[in-house]
C-alpha cells in the first residue's frame, strides 16, 4: 500500500496517414508547461500534439518512455518515434495508486476513474462515495491485477508504477492494445517534485492551466511556510523511524521526509547522511545519537506509547517518548483503513511541512490545527 506506486496508461489510436500535399509542417514552440522541480518527466508543446517523455520510471532504470497525447482529429509526423500515440482528453482511466487520486480530484476528474486494485486502500471521502456507488471497479491486488475485469472496461488509458522493468501483469495489459503509461511520481526526492506530477495528469485531461495553477498554489503555500520556519531562532533536534527485527529504519539525509524537517527549521540528526532511501542501523547506534533529540517525528506504525513499550521498551528510554513528543500520521486513516498521509501528503507537500512546523515550532502557527499527524496517545 504504501507507496504505493503507480503510472499512466493510454489507448492507442490508429491514425491514418494524409497524402503528402495535405501534410502540414509541426513546429516546436516553447514547452507550456514547466516542470521546475520533478526530474521524471518533462512535457514538449508542439502545433498539434505534446510530447510527455519519462525518464526515470523506476530507479535504474534505463529506459526512456514517450508518449505523444494528441487531440481527435489530429495527425503526427509520420517519422516521429514515440513508446505510444494517445488520444487526449481521455474519457475514462484506470490508476494503480492512492497517490494518484488527489490529482483526479483536485483535477475534477474522478469521475473518470473506473477501476483500481484493492479499492479499501482508497481515504478520500469523495472517491469513497463514487466506490459506494459502483462506479469504480474492484481490480485485485496491485501485484496481481484481474486483467479479466480490467480488459472488460477497455479504459482509454492505465496509469501504474514499477519498481522494475520486469511487470508480468503491465505485458498482458498491453497485449490487449490498452495502452499502459508509467508514472514515478514515487520516485521523487523533492517534495514539490512530487506534487508536480498533477501536470502529468493535467495533460491527459486536457487541463493544463487548471494543474498549472493548482501546483503554483501549492508551491506558493510550500515556500512561504518555509521562509516562515526560517525565522524561528531554534532548531529543534528530530530522530524518526523504529525498529523492525533488531534493525532501526530511518530516512537518509537526502530523502523526501528529511527534505521536511530541514524546511521546517528542524535539525535531523541523519541529516548529513547520502542517499534517498532508508537506514539501516543497529539500536546501540541510534540511542547514543539520538537519545536526547528533541522530537520524534515518524516511529514506524506505532499509533500510541503503550504500543511501542510492548513492541521495545527501549523505546522509553529517549527524551522525545518521556516528555510524550512522538508524532505520527498513522493515527488518521479513511472509512475502510487506508492512511490519508500515504494519499494525499505526495500531492500536498504544503500541509506536511506546515504540520512540521506546527510540532517543532508552534508558536509560528498559533492558529493552525495538525492536518496529517498527531501526537501518540
Amino acid at each position: 500500500m504504501l507507496k504505493k506506486l503507480f503510472p499512466l496508461l493510454i489507448l492507442p489510436f490508429i491514425f491514418s496517414c494524409k497524402h503528402a500535399e495535405e501534410k502540414k509542417t509541426i513546429t516546436p514552440t516553447t514547452p507550456s508547461i514547466a516542470v521546475q522541480y520533478a526530474q521524471g518527466f518533462e512535457i514538449e508543446n508542439f502545433e498539434t500534439y505534446k510530447i510527455v517523455t519519462l525518464k526515470n520510471p523506476w530507479p535504474g532504470a534505463t529506459e526512456t518512455y514517450t508518449y505523444a497525447l494528441v487531440q481527435k482529429g489530429a495527425t503526427v509526423p509520420e517519422t516521429l518515434e514515440v513508446t505510444k500515440v494517445v488520444e487526449v482528453p481521455l474519457k475514462n482511466i484506470v490508476v494503480t495508486s492512492t497517490t494518484h487520486i488527489p490529482s483526479l480530484e483536485m483535477l475534477e476528474v474522478e469521475d473518470k476513474l473506473i477501476g483500481f486494485p484493492n479499492l479499501d486502500y482508497i481515504s478520500s471521502e469523495k472517491t469513497r462515495a463514487l466506490i459506494d456507488l459502483g462506479a469504480i471497479k474492484e481490480l485485485g491486488k496491485n501485484e496481481d491485477i484481474n486483467t479479466e475485469v480490467l480488459i472488460d472496461l477497455s479504459p482509454d488509458a492505465v496509469v501504474t508504477f514499477a519498481v522494475e522493468g520486469q511487470n508480468k501483469t503491465v505485458s498482458t495489459i498491453q497485449k490487449t492494445g490498452i495502452p499502459v503509461l508509467y508514472n514515478a511520481d514515487w520516485t521523487e526526492t523533492h517534495p514539490l517534485g512530487k506534487a508536480e506530477w498533477i501536470k502529468f495528469f493535467g495533460v491527459l485531461f486536457g487541463k493544463e492551466k487548471e494543474a498549472d495553477r493548482i501546483f503554483s498554489d501549492i508551491e506558493k503555500n510550500y515556500n512561504e511556510s518555509k521562509q516562515l520556519a526560517s525565522t524561528s531562532n531554534t532548531k529543534p533536534t528530530v530522530l524518526s523511524g523504529a525498529m523492525f527485527k533488531d534493525v532501526w529504519y530511518l530516512p537518509q539525509g537526502d530523502s523526501w521526509a528529511a527534505q521536511f524537517i530541514k524546511d521546517a527549521n528542524g535539525d535531523y540528526l541523519w541529516g548529513d547522511s547520502e542517499g534517498t532511501g532508508s537506514l539501516s542501523l543497529n539500536l546501540e547506534s541510534v540511542l547514543e545519537k539520538a537519545q536526547q533529540a528533541d522530537f520524534w517525528i515518524g516511529p514506524s506504525q506505532f499509533s500510541s506509547y503503550a504500543q511501542m513499550e510492548e513492541a521495545h521498551s527501549v523505546y522509553t528510554e529517549f527524551k522525545a517518548f518521556q516528555e510524550k513528543k512522538v508524532f505520527s500520521f498513522t493515527t488518521k486513516k479513511g472509512a475502510t483503513g487506508g492512511v490519508i498521509y500515504y494519499e494525499l501528503a505526495p500531492n500536498r507537500p504544503d500541509l506536511v511541512l506546515k504540520d512540521i512546523i506546527k510540532i517543532l515550532h508552534p508558536e509560528l502557527l498559533p492558529d493552525y490545527e495538525l492536518f496529517f499527524f498527531a501526537p501518540l496517545q
